[in-house]
């Protein structure tokens, strides 16, 4: 029903993923090579049929999207009237930094994690304390650290905690247990929670994700939760997401945040995109999710059977896999540098994800078949001139 085999040119579309070299494969920033779902296409058909495309609002039908959308599949009910419209989730996160936290107030990260959460904490003049995440190297499995993450709770500088759920980059889903802990650890130290929740239906078909939010009242009190369809039904350039706040104190001032800062206004594809994905595309979610893990299967296997100087770490979530080079004694930087010279895969170095990630790089299996066999290939290729030196 869904050909996600389909070879898709994406040069001179304005891709920011595509904008390389010929005869390079980019598998770095984390958007997808397939096709959107049918009823997402429709409904922005639609709309640019209509052909007035003047200033435009969020709606009930919106709201309600994401309510029925998280209550069905995750089992989370929220109330409408405390979600706020916002241009994309990295707009909002820098806006909620700025809104909770002052200049020189200290935000935590457990890292690996999504290397842009470094830039809007130091751009915007806050501090970043980084709890670093326990690395298993004989099982290539990721945990918390809780003694690291308490005393960084308990600084009285640090003021917020930024939460990947799942973990981005290495596809950790955390456990409601985990999610209950660091909840009542930051609640009672007086941070606040914000929780990016945005690769959470991108998990393999036999696990689901928790929302933060959802795991008790504390957590539903003392959390901001971003969430969005954009990562699961490959929409990011239509830029569109939502804030989720509980507290009508916070919820507040988040909202004062977002309208002075002019990133609470959606443009015209922005309402459409979303209540077509979340009402009417689960079919191509799921089906999606099916193919990616296949990917991910076979990428594990020719790693594992193929490229001795590699190791893939174990993930259950996004459609991005996070990779042990240490066998390579290369840096992330170096290694990356000499694998897209030497055959034109360009992938993601680890370095950036926090000061204990140099070793790892990622990449994205959200692919055509036929794409990662060649992404494959190139990676086998670079590994084996590396190994003959």
């Amino acid at each position: 029903m869904y050909d996600f085999d389909k070879v898709i040119d994406r040069r001179n579309t304005g891709s920011l993923k595509w904008d390389v070299k010929e005869g390079e494969l980019p598998m770095w920033v984390a958007d997808m090579d397939f096709e959107c779902a049918p009823a997402i296409k429709k409904a922005l058909s639609d709309r640019v049929d209509h052909g007035i495309f003047g200033y435009t609002d969020t709606c009930d039908e919106w709201r309600e999207a994401y309510v029925n959308f998280w209550n069905r599949r995750h089992g989370f009910s929220m109330d409408g009237r405390r979600l706020l419209f916002c241009q994309g989730i990295v707009p909002a996160v820098a806006s909620v930094i700025r809104c909770l936290t002052e200049k020189g107030d200290g935000v935590i990260l457990m890292s690996p994690v999504y290397n842009i959460f470094f830039n809007l904490i130091k751009q915007n003049d806050r501090i970043v304390s980084e709890s670093p995440l326990r690395y298993d190297s004989a099982e290539f499995t990721y945990s918390i650290d809780f003694k690291d993450l308490e005393e960084r709770l308990k600084d009285p500088n640090n003021k917020l905690l930024i939460l990947c759920n799942p973990q981005n980059p290495v596809g950790k889903i955390w456990s409601k247990e985990e999610l209950e802990t660091i909840g009542n650890l930051a609640s009672s130290n007086g941070v606040t929670v914000l929780s990016d929740e945005i690769h959470c239906d991108i998990t393999r078909p036999s696990k689901s994700y928790i929302p933060f939010a959802s795991v008790n009242d504390i957590n539903l009190k003392n959390s901001v939760t971003c969430i969005s369809p954009t990562k699961a039904f490959n929409i990011a350039g239509v830029q569109s997401s939502a804030v989720y706040v509980y507290d009508d104190e916070m919820r507040g001032r988040i909202a004062d945040s977002l309208n002075i800062e002019n990133i609470n206004e959606p443009n015209v594809f922005a309402v459409p995109a979303a209540v077509a994905a979340f009402n009417s595309s689960e079919d191509w979610l799921d089906n999606m999710r099916e193919y990616v893990f296949k990917n991910r299967s076979c990428a594990e296997n020719f790693i594992k059977n193929r490229i001795p100087l590699l190791s893939a770490v174990e993930g259950d979530a996004t459609y991005l896999m996070w990779i042990d080079i240490r066998k390579t004694k290369m840096s992330s930087k170096r290694f990356t540098a000499f694998l897209r010279a030497n055959t034109g895969l360009f992938i993601s170095m680890g370095a950036v994800y926090g000061k204990e990630a140099d070793f790892f790089v990622r990449i994205n299996l959200a692919c055509p078949f036929e794409t990662l066999k060649d992404g494959l290939q190139r990676l086998k290729k670079a590994c084996d001139m590396i190994g003959d030196k």
